[in-house]
């Protein structure tokens, strides 16, 4: 379970940080976007060095960026722990993927809702994480696009029939029950924003989520 930071208030970050912590999250997932490769914009590595500094908990950083390779060492001394990159941005992709494993970084690769799982299965042998994303990346707050599961579905099946480990995670639009349709499909990392920082008792929510 990976709470989006995208959906917390930023004005109480630390006592947001914590109160993820506390309900049992596993990871936090912190959504960088530059504007380019998305149209928002969020944070940058000052916010992740941040949270590294003050926080004891794997952070999983999802650089949604045109130029993830120009930007890679800043967030690795911020303290990333896994870095995703996204496989249509403008780098080398197998390069930018052994710099992160290099530096002992969890190596994430993820792809938009339409792109098939052919762009990226030159690299599944690379990777720790394969990111499915379940909306159209930049906002918050959509409703996950049901097609995007047959993607994780082939993610395992090919997983499986190659002897691979990588995680397969979805991010998008993850309630109580879309977490069922995707846990099914094959995914075990979920990240959800809105559905666990919009709740009242964001314990009782993950750990609905979690119980699918």
């Amino acid at each position: 379970m990976a709470p989006s930071l995208l959906a917390a208030d930023w004005s109480r970050l630390p006592e947001e940080c914590s109160r993820a912590i506390r309900a049992g999250a596993d990871w936090l997932h912190c959504d960088v976007m530059d504007g380019h490769f998305v149209d928002n914009i969020t944070f940058g590595p000052q916010f992740v060095e941040c949270l590294s500094k003050t926080n004891d908990i794997f952070l999983d950083v999802h650089l949604m960026i045109e130029r993830p390779d120009h930007y890679l060492s800043r967030f690795i001394k911020a303290g990333a722990d896994g870095i995703t990159v996204h496989v249509e941005a403008a780098h080398d992709v197998g390069e930018t993927l052994r710099r992160i494993r290099a530096a002992r970084c969890q190596a994430g690769l993820a792809l938009r809702p339409e792109t098939a799982l052919a762009e990226v299965r030159p690299y599944l042998d690379q990777i720790d994480l394969l990111l499915v994303m379940t909306v159209v990346p930049g906002f918050g707050g959509q409703a996950l696009i049901p097609e995007t599961l047959e993607k994780v579905r082939e993610a395992r099946e090919y997983r499986e029939a190659h002897g691979l480990s990588y995680h397969i995670e979805v991010d998008g639009g993850i309630t109580q029950e879309t977490a069922a349709a995707a846990t099914a499909a094959g995914a075990n990392v979920l990240v959800a924003g809105s559905a666990l920082f919009g709740a009242a008792d964001m314990g009782a929510a993950l750990a609905a989520m979690r119980g699918v």
